[in-house]
């Protein structure tokens, strides 16, 4: 029986060896430079830099725009805000009270901002991973008056740079990716 037991060991050692080899080290390694060289931009984080080479965003990851002349992005369930280690949705359902006080605060500021009539939802709640990086043109809309305000815009402007930025997939809803509007709204001179 011992014979039987060190002959059927070192097969089992080998295989487990190699296809630690083939799926720990090869497999990730061909994937890795595949995604190198057919989506170099995706495989690294989607960045995007300003004229500098600095990395100042991703077109896949919001981040929090608190300045008053910026458009919000929705908010956040991620740690303590568009934390990329925390990603992951609140877990609150809508009979917590944490969640209804959130989001009153949430429609409180809205309105103290300026935003009058029916709120769009995804200004007052956050996404399932807590790092959505987009907003229904709706709720970009919504925060047209505030940014053209205080930008000294016309209003109709700021209403084309968020149509311009609009992004309508064949299969989904349409949506605005904040930081691409953001830097569109630098872009016009006006900060």
């Amino acid at each position: 029986m011992g014979k039987d037991f060190t002959s059927a060991l070192r097969p089992a050692i080998v295989l487990a060896l190699l296809f630690a080899a083939l799926l720990g080290i090869a497999y990730p390694l061909a994937m890795t430079g595949l995604g190198q060289l057919l989506f170099p931009v995706q495989a690294n984080g989607s960045l995007v830099r300003d004229a500098s080479g600095q990395a100042i965003g991703s077109t896949v990851v919001g981040q929090a725009f608190t300045g008053e002349r910026y458009f919000r992005t929705r908010p956040s369930a991620a740690g303590k805000g568009y934390d990329g280690m925390a990603s992951s949705g609140s877990n609150l359902g809508p009979t917590s009270r944490v969640l209804a006080d959130r989001v009153t605060a949430d429609v409180a500021a809205a309105r103290a901002a300026g935003i009058s009539g029916p709120l769009p939802a995804d200004l007052v709640t956050a996404s399932g991973s807590g790092l959505d990086p987009d907003l229904s043109p709706t709720a970009a809309l919504a925060q047209a008056p505030r940014i053209a305000r205080l930008r000294g815009l016309p209003l109709d402007r700021v209403q084309a740079l968020v149509a311009s930025i609009t992004v309508r997939p064949l299969l989904g809803d349409p949506r605005v990716n904040v930081l691409a509007l953001n830097r569109a709204l630098d872009a016009t001179g006006r900060r």
